[in-house]
């Protein structure tokens, strides 16, 4: 979903070992792609703001990457550079062992976005906030904050929001590996071939605004933005001065920003074996190596933690980085070896658990120390199972299927009491 270039084939992979680069928002959104090793946080739940006035087209708001990490480009109105012309936005695609950025674009309609459900009209497949009729854009109130706005073209389609939205309870921030398991439809592909438009002006100045904005970044903010939308461009830009005069970004936050956040890629990794037994691309013997790997890094970053009085030494983060990195290399290549099977009820329960793990990792309830014990047991049920199969030409009896089941609820049993027993990951602590 990138504007195409000359520049269409350049890769910029930034590690987390390696300093990390910014660039200039007009070089990006040229068709550079930007590469990072460690997947977006989860998308913030936000309020849309009231349309400043008639004529403006909504944009949402996005994770960005720079030099201090990841953050966040508030969601804002825009106006379109030019009639009958909308946004697609851009979205992070994960591929191999990387989280790469597509740009976003303007264009006669819309392409393909990775499935992100963005919200305020942007449901994960085109746009339901508006259309443009006899070169005036008209918008569906169904979508829309006018607040104190009047608007005279308006029209109410609540069927289309129906049809066009993929259902993302997790707020997952990214397609493939893990994330929003969605590929283009051949109208999207049709509309990745149309004459495109880069980003306006005052949207480039916008998503830099936002680059050094401290409030913006993950690492500060730990997934809850200081900003997450604004009304129009100029009333954040007032707001991103003053925060970056009173408290601009540092050199220890560029450090902390551009580290492995060893509880995100951990969230990252359990979601996709989850999504790899629902589809049947992992089997439960696949899994079941999968999640033993998981348990044994999740525990060496719960004992490094628990060395340095809950922290990691830059040394430990890149270790373990490596280490996730040969993880997520075995899930890939588990993933598409060829050996699947038919989606079925006890791979479905152990999905289950899985992105439970996950969730409780991205919400900080689960500590590693406590996912290392849960994929240690969901790897001995995946294994029991995976042996039951192979003995019995690949299927289960009903009394193997019952003690799975009885498996998994002591496991889900345990998930749920890891998450409520007050043991938290602390938020990493913020420069005075």
């Amino acid at each position: 979903m990138s504007i195409r270039s000359s520049m269409r084939g350049l890769v910029l992979a930034l590690t987390t070992v390696a300093p990390m680069l910014i660039l200039p928002v007009s070089q990006a959104h040229a068709g550079v792609f930007i590469s990072v090793n460690v997947g977006p946080p989860v998308l913030p739940d936000y309020a849309q703001p009231p349309l400043p006035a008639p004529g403006y087209i909504w944009t949402p708001g996005y994770w960005a990457y720079g030099d201090a990490g990841y953050y966040w480009v508030p969601g804002v109105w825009v106006q379109p550079p030019r009639v009958g012309v909308l946004w697609t936005p851009g979205y992070w695609g994960f591929v191999g062992s990387a989280y790469t950025w597509h740009p976003g674009y303007w264009g006669p309609h819309i392409g393909f976005y990775g499935g992100v459900n963005y919200g305020f009209g942007y449901g994960g497949v085109g746009f339901f906030g508006g259309e443009w009729r006899g070169g005036v854009f008209a918008y569906n109130g169904a979508v829309a904050n006018f607040g104190g706005v009047h608007v005279t073209n308006v029209y109410v389609d609540r069927t289309v929001i129906e049809r066009n939205t993929i259902v993302n309870v997790n707020h997952v921030s990214y397609n493939g590996g893990g994330g929003i398991a969605v590929r283009p439809s051949p109208m999207e592909m049709q509309a990745e071939h149309e004459q495109h438009f880069q980003p306006t002006s005052n949207q480039m100045q916008h998503e830099n605004f936002a680059a050094q904005d401290r409030s913006q970044l993950a690492a500060v903010n730990h997934g809850t933005p200081g900003t997450m939308a604004s009304s129009n461009v100029n009333a954040y830009h007032q707001v991103a001065q003053q925060h970056s005069q009173s408290q601009p970004i540092s050199a220890a936050d560029r450090a902390a920003g551009s580290h492995y956040n060893p509880n995100t890629r951990e969230a990252n990794q359990d979601q996709r074996i989850a999504n790899g037994l629902r589809s049947g691309q992992m089997t439960s013997g696949e899994a079941a190596r999968a999640e033993r790997t998981q348990s044994n890094i999740d525990q060496q970053v719960h004992n490094d933690r628990v060395a340095n009085g809950g922290t990691l030494t830059n040394q430990e983060r890149q270790q373990v980085n490596g280490e996730q990195n040969a993880a997520s290399r075995q899930i890939y290549n588990e993933k598409h070896n060829g050996n699947t099977v038919a989606p079925n009820e006890v791979d479905n329960r152990e999905a289950n658990q899985q992105q439970r793990t996950a969730n409780g990792l991205r919400s900080r309830q689960m500590t590693s120390g406590e996912a290392a014990r849960t994929n240690q047991n969901q790897a001995g049920v995946a294994q029991q199972v995976h042996s039951e199969r192979t003995a019995n030409g690949g299927a289960l009896t009903q009394q193997q299927k019952r003690q799975a089941n009885k498996e998994e609820n002591k496991n889900s049993r345990q998930i749920y009491n890891e998450k409520h027993n007050n043991k938290t990951t602390k938020p990493a602590p913020k420069e005075k």
